[in-house]
């Protein structure tokens, strides 16, 4: 019903440095730190997935146990989009109808929509350059000794 953008959590506009200058939520539920556990439906790459990324977002401060199902569909999403380019690798992009025409193989449509799923769901976790731009690391890394500074006066940098 809304139109317009969906509201950006308050921890990942504290990671950007509230570009804004708007009021903070200080209200907004705050999960407690801690790595999910990876979902035993999860596809074998899906699987993979998660555990090459899981420990990494958790150190980024991402990941927490309540993200469990929004990173499960990033990861399926993955497993799914690799499936449709591994079909789309074997058997070409188009295939030749009876009729002697060239149609475009389903594999491809199904790859598509997954990639845009798996992209949207990787740029919530800051799995992009463009999402990663836009953070500051929480742990300090990457900030200079001036923005510290600004942070431990209280000012507004």
């Amino acid at each position: 019903m809304g139109a317009g953008r969906k509201p950006k959590p308050t921890a990942m506009k504290e990671l950007e440095g509230n570009p804004g200058k708007r009021k903070l939520n200080k209200k907004e539920p705050m999960p407690g730190k801690g790595m999910p556990d990876c979902p035993k439906w999860l596809l074998p790459d899906a699987q993979e997935e998660w555990k090459r990324l899981c420990e990494k977002l958790n150190q980024m401060g991402v990941l927490t146990e309540v993200d469990r199902s929004a990173f499960a569909a990033y990861c399926q999403s993955y497993a799914r989009w690799k499936e449709a380019q591994d079909h789309i690798n074997s058997e070409g992009a188009t295939y030749e109808t009876e009729n002697g025409m060239q149609r475009p193989n389903p594999w491809v449509a199904i790859c598509n929509t997954e990639q845009r799923l798996m992209m949207q769901a990787a740029s919530e976790f800051g799995l992009t350059p463009s999402a990663r731009s836009r953070i500051m690391a929480a742990s300090g890394i990457g900030k200079d000794d001036e923005d510290e500074m600004e942070s431990l006066l209280g000012g507004d940098s």
